[in-house]
């Protein structure tokens, strides 16, 4: 071998050498038993773009123990917080040594150079998809007493007096340009609702302006809010998915209250830098689909308050291009930019 030849060149000889049929780009799906074997040569990391104990955080390492076992190497979880997990999704995105992945949020794999075109990576370019991880619906809550609300009143008649509110009523959410606000956006188009939007530090922030009457209604996931409404302190509208959630069956659709066509959830998701040879993506992609949907994976993930997905990465590439085509309608509708 000439002596000028690149790492990454001797890299992908090996892996061809070691698997030919994974470097053909055939339709079939890649398993790990056909994943070349010269790979992984050192620790693994997951980069997380958020503190630890965060549900991002949490879903990390819930895999590295399983992943470190399957791979026969080190899996460690760093965190690389800041900007809604977008400094973590640029240091996935830049990783050259073909042993760094991310778990990332939808919007860092989406919407996030929409939203500021000074993020400095492209989600679309530069991050390769490896399995859709877990999907939640929002849910749409409400104080349980409130002006022009009447008593027990039902999902449609709250969506009366949300149109007879206008834009005296306001809603929270965690901060300009994340899936609460762009989905009370999407709402406000599909069901003719007004309210102003009033962001927030974080999802405990917006429920307490619930509980103290400065808000009238938020979007919020289905951990918060259900323990919210079991207390009786909130009530629960809807769920935002197109049908009910095993994560809160008790709660309608927001389809079931005439609000048609409206689906939008919140995921998670594996990914690799752009760069990363697709014979170890594919490698990597079939183990963490395989994990995520082992029984005692699957049951974690639940309990971190997850639908469980385990994509190919040919799944989570066609989510994240529907919902780039969804949120992204709404962003310039809207006009939303996020700092």
């Amino acid at each position: 071998m000439p002596r000028n030849l690149s790492r990454r060149a001797s890299l992908l000889i090996a892996l061809a050498a070691a698997s030919p049929w994974a470097l053909a780009q055939t339709n079939r799906p890649a398993t790990a038993a056909a994943a070349p074997l010269a790979w992984p040569t050192k620790p693994i990391k997951i980069i997380v773009g958020f503190p630890a104990g965060t549900s991002p955080d949490l879903t990390a390492r819930t895999f590295s123990e399983p992943l470190s076992k399957a791979l026969g190497q080190p899996v460690i979880v760093e965190n690389r917080v800041g900007a809604g997990g977008n400094i973590g999704a640029d240091v996935v995105a830049k990783a050259r040594d073909d042993h760094t992945i991310g778990l990332l949020i939808n919007g860092n794999m989406t919407i996030a150079k929409m939203l500021n075109p000074a993020v400095p990576y492209d989600p679309l370019r530069d991050l390769a998809p490896l399995s859709l991880i877990g999907t939640s619906p929002l849910v749409l809550t409400a104080p349980v007493s409130q002006p022009g609300v009447p008593a027990n009143a039902d999902a449609r008649e709250f969506f009366v007096a949300a149109r007879n509110g206008g834009d005296k009523w306001s809603y929270g959410t965690p901060g300009v340009g994340t899936v609460g606000h762009i989905g009370t956006e999407l709402l406000k188009s599909r069901s003719n609702i007004n309210p102003v939007h009033i962001p927030y530090p974080g999802y405990p922030a917006v429920a307490t302006a619930m509980l103290g009457g400065q808000l009238q209604m938020a979007l919020m996931p289905p951990a918060l809010a259900q323990a919210q409404v079991r207390a009786g302190k909130l009530r629960a509208i809807g769920v935002t998915s197109a049908g009910r959630s095993p994560l809160a069956p008790d709660i309608p659709s927001l389809s079931e209250a005439g609000i048609r066509g409206f689906d939008l959830e919140i995921w998670n998701a594996f990914a690799a830098p752009s760069t990363m040879p697709k014979p170890i993506q594919a490698k990597l992609a079939a183990l963490i689909s395989e994990i995520a949907r082992s029984q005692d994976v699957r049951g974690k993930l639940f309990q971190q308050g997850w639908q469980v997905a385990g994509t190919s990465p040919e799944g989570l590439a066609n989510r994240i291009k529907a919902d780039t085509a969804l949120l992204g309608g709404v962003i310039a509708m809207r006009g939303i930019k996020a700092e």
